[in-house]
């Protein structure tokens, strides 16, 4: 019979999160020490979060300390977007967040006033067979579908221009300048600061920050819950676990 049980530790040195199985095999014990490490960057605008770019231009492993330069990026944010960026060195991590439904929060202006049309579709969610404006112009995604907006916030506004802060809960490509572009909106300046309860703060731009111990927790929390909910829905084998390498 193979028994398990599994205990966190923190050591604040490094503010990793390290997750030690004490597997028991036929009476001899197997010990397994897996090592995660999470850190929130703040991504300035002009870099792209890529590894390499066929045209030269800054990517995000160009400014990263070289300790952070095997990280895997939760999601993407474009060339032209700042703000809070995810990262882990477990690539099943990255995926499980990547594709979850945490709500992601942005501070964002557009270029014209909030229309009741616009309103109502972050109200009651927005199907567009034709949501190409707002993409990249190499994008092969024409249709989209929106859910509706979590929340949303005016926090300024005159004839020129309006100010928001958006949660919406997918990281679909480009989602919210196609969203605003179907309405004739330019979004000028769009700022991620806060995904899945992890927030940006006063993090300064193109600076790093480990995990908080609150924030381990809870991403500790949200891997086992997740699953949990894989295994039940697709009957996946004892023993696979989102903290393996």
């Amino acid at each position: 019979l193979m028994q398990s049980n599994a205990q966190l530790e923190y050591d604040y040195s490094v503010v990793k999160l390290f997750t030690i199985n004490h597997v028991a095999l036929k009476g001899k014990p197997i010990k397994e020490r897996t090592e995660l490490t999470m850190i929130v960057y703040n991504k300035p605008k002009g870099a792209l979060v890529t590894k390499k770019d066929d045209r030269g231009r800054t990517t995000i492993y160009h400014l990263l300390p070289g300790k952070f330069r095997h990280f895997i990026p939760v999601g993407r944010l474009d060339y032209a977007s700042e703000g809070l960026l995810l990262m882990t060195d477990s690539p099943k991590v990255a995926e499980v967040m990547m594709h979850s439904d945490l709500d992601r929060t942005y501070n964002i202006k557009i270029d014209k006033p909030l229309t009741s049309e616009m309103e109502q579709a972050m109200q009651e969610g927005l199907v567009l067979d034709d949501a190409r404006a707002g993409g990249h112009e190499k994008s092969t995604i024409h249709d989209m579908e929106f859910a509706p907006f979590v929340q949303y916030e005016v926090r300024g506004a005159n004839p020129n221009f309006t100010k928001l802060r958006v949660t919406i809960a997918e990281g679909k490509n480009r989602e919210l300048r196609r969203f605003f572009a179907h309405f004739g909106a330019t979004i000028l300046d769009l700022k991620r600061v806060a995904f899945g309860g992890i927030e940006l703060n006063n993090l300064p731009t193109n600076k790093t920050r480990f995990f908080t111990r609150r924030e381990y927790d809870d991403l500790h929390k949200y891997l086992k819950y997740m699953q949990a909910m894989r295994e039940e829905e697709a009957s996946i084998e004892d023993g696979d676990d989102y903290f393996e390498d």
